[in-house]
């Protein structure tokens, strides 16, 4: 009997993910943000042709079992690759992503289960001049972008997977079997990816980072997200430090939050309950209730949230946000 499985993970652009300056050619239309991926993916290729994301990594696989052991196994799929495309005034110029060889180690086969990882990335053909952290301190080249995923498939029909690695920028997606979004990566740092992440230091030379994941928001809350970012009045912003409380237990309040980068920790009593990612929404539970905190959040990564008032989304939709969000109550 053949069991077979596949993982994939998207990687895009969100506006939040660009900080300070490197927002200007942006801003101005001569780059351009992703828009968010959908749910599910039933056709990868039409949104590459679409120009929605900037890479792709489809790792499938299968084994064959007879009498209960493992006797052969297989893997297929690779990377798939966007392109940037650059306006200067009213033309565009469209340059193609430079791949890198991608990486398939022998799996790793057990008694029961066989581990497949596959590792893809490229970077842009638009130069990046900018200084760097180590030799030769310059690069004009773009920073190298991958992601590694791991798919393991057991006899008893059952297949797990995993983001086990990515670069630090942009956001990565994945998806299962089914193509429906299964996890996300929880951080985008601009920063280090830009000043590390080239030569050597890749899974093509002697670095893998590992992949902060994140779990995946729900449905309404991705629906409120665009509400709260797009609807009206522009969001404030606010920045969290490692460590630092967004809200704390007991405390007045009547903002919403949205968290559009980062990882939060939910506390209750200061013990740590739960841990939300990006597109999480909080804060509805004191606007209903009391007007009182249930819950201290704590930033575990540097974190980006906009804030919102109460008044820009449809009481009953916070109302049906609410019932998913009683996790000071379990």
């Amino acid at each position: 009997m053949r069991t077979e499985s596949s993982v994939t993970s998207v990687s895009w652009i969100p506006s939040e993910a660009i900080p300070g300056t490197m927002k200007l050619p942006f801003e101005l239309g001569v780059s351009h943000y992703d828009e968010p991926l959908p749910d599910v993916i039933d056709d990868l290729e039409a949104l590459r042709a679409n120009d929605r994301f900037r890479f792709a990594n489809q790792l499938r696989a299968w084994i064959e079992v007879a009498d209960g052991r493992i006797v052969d196994h297989g893997r297929s799929g690779g990377g798939v690759l966007g392109s940037t495309i650059v306006r200067i005034g009213r033309r565009g110029v469209t340059f193609a992503a430079v791949p890198l060889p991608e990486l398939r180690p022998e799996p790793e086969v057990g008694d029961s289960w066989v581990r497949f990882t596959q590792t893809v990335g490229a970077r842009t053909g638009v130069p990046f001049p900018r200084r760097v952290s180590h030799p030769p301190f310059v690069q004009i080249a773009a920073p190298t972008t991958w992601t590694t995923l791991a798919l393991t498939i057991h006899a008893d029909g059952r297949a797990e997977h995993e983001l086990a690695g990515a670069s630090p920028f942009p956001r990565h997606w994945v998806y299962n079997a089914e193509g429906k979004l299964a996890a996300k990566s929880g951080l985008t740092d601009f920063k280090s990816w830009s000043l590390e992440c080239f030569g050597d230091h890749s899974p093509w030379g002697d670095k893998d980072s590992p992949a902060l994941v994140a779990e995946v928001e729900t449905a309404l809350e991705r629906q409120l997200s665009t509400v709260i970012m797009r609807g009206g009045a522009k969001p404030a912003k606010r920045r969290l430090a490692i460590g630092d409380a967004l809200v704390e237990q007991g405390s007045a309040g009547d903002e919403l939050y949205l968290l559009l980068d980062g990882l939060l920790s939910v506390e209750v009593n200061g013990e740590p309950i739960a841990e939300l990612g990006p597109g999480a929404i909080m804060g509805e539970r004191a606007i209903l209730e009391d007007g009182v905190r249930t819950a201290t959040l704590r930033a575990v990564t540097p974190c980006r949230v906009a804030v919102s008032s109460a008044e820009q989304i449809d009481r009953a939709a916070l109302v049906d946000l609410a019932k998913g969000h009683r996790r000071e109550d379990e």
